[in-house]
């Protein structure tokens, strides 16, 4: 439960003890420092909190101004009164939440310049903004954001407290859950990238299928998420995507997957729950990558990938094959000089046996 304002002069100011009973810490201090905001621990100033979740940062205890520190249940520091926990970061997060409030807040209402269709349906307190167009038969739930020049199309769907900021296109009957966030450019539910090649000309397949996306999802800037081919292309709950992602059509993605910024997916391709996917990694089609897997960054990977597998590389290997390469190749330039060398020796021999 977020702490009660208790100061009528500064809202925004909480007690330290305040603070620690929130996030169900350890303090460690002097319980009354009051604290007035947050900043990252090199930033940080007098009356501020700030954090400390990677151990490599220890010694910035010692520069930071901050009044007090959030740590993990290890760390002793005497010096500053300091607030134990878990998990400093999600910890620090609630704080955050508290001392700077969401600036995206919008009031409920649809604005006079925006273009809502026949047998629309608005629910609750629905925010819709200058030069939004949602067509007909789509479904807005309670509370739910469009903002300006977003583009619903017909028969879509969009559930309760979601947000969609300016300039994205939702094309027809997509369905898109609750509590998501999708930023700025991107596109969901474009044709999928399908021809036949017929007498040297690529005849376009038609692309009926749809787009859901399930709750908590949030979509980052300038993705785009292909429909189905025929039945649908789907983002699992709690999914999180980077900016620049394109997903391809019919793809399925699993709960709770991380894909991060201008990875590609290819079309039918399946991923299991909790898996990552890290910049630049291109995965090509009709494949499947189990549970828990991770891609690293600028991988290729050709085929499916079993649970709980870490790989890396183009063409992707398990990890520790692609790092004993990188080692081998590392030393090649000594390898070509000791075979110089012995080249060298030998042909000396050879000369002394004439």
């Amino acid at each position: 439960m977020t702490p009660t304002r208790r100061n009528s002069e500064n809202p925004k100011s909480l007690r330290l003890q305040q603070i620690a009973e929130w996030v169900g810490g350890e303090l460690v201090g002097d319980s009354t420092v009051t604290i007035t905001g947050v900043a990252g621990i090199k930033e940080a100033k007098s009356g501020d909190i700030t954090f400390l979740s990677n151990p490599k940062y220890l010694s910035h205890l010692e520069e930071t101004q901050a009044s007090a520190i959030i740590t993990p249940g290890e760390v002793v520091f005497p010096k500053k009164p300091i607030v134990r926990t878990k998990n400093p970061s999600q910890a620090f997060t609630q704080v955050v939440s508290y001392f700077s409030p969401s600036k995206n807040i919008k009031s409920p209402g649809v604005d006079p310049a925006a273009v809502v269709g026949e047998s629309v349906r608005l629910g609750k307190d629905v925010h819709v903004g200058p030069n939004a167009v949602i067509e007909k038969g789509a479904v807005i739930g309670d509370r739910s954001v469009i903002e300006a020049s977003v583009f619903i199309g017909r028969d879509s769907s969009v559930g309760s407290d979601t947000h969609i900021y300016p300039n994205v296109t939702v094309r027809e009957e997509t369905q898109i859950g609750s509590r998501v966030i999708i930023h700025s450019g991107t596109v969901i539910g474009s044709d999928g990238f399908g021809y036949e090649t017929i007498d040297g000309e690529h005849l376009k397949i038609p692309q009926t299928g749809i787009v859901k996306i399930e709750d908590d999802v949030e979509i980052g800037a300038n993705v785009c998420i292909d429909r189905g081919r025929f039945q649908e292309t789907r983002i699992g709950k709690g999914t999180k995507i980077d900016n620049l992602v394109q997903i391809a059509h019919n793809v399925v993605i699993g709960t709770n997957c991380l894909i991060v910024s201008q990875a590609g997916i290819s079309g039918s391709t399946e991923l299991g729950k909790n898996v990552v996917i890290a910049g630049q990694a291109g995965i090509v089609g009709h494949i499947k990558l189990g549970d828990n897997v991770i891609v690293g960054a600028q991988s290729g990977v050709p085929k499916s990938v079993p649970d709980n597998s870490v790989v890396l590389g183009g063409p992707a290997k398990p990890i520790m094959d692609e790092k004993r390469q990188y080692v081998l190749l590392a030393r090649l330039p000594e390898l070509f000089k000791e075979v110089a060398e012995i080249k060298k020796k030998i042909e000396s021999e050879s000369k002394n046996d004439r």
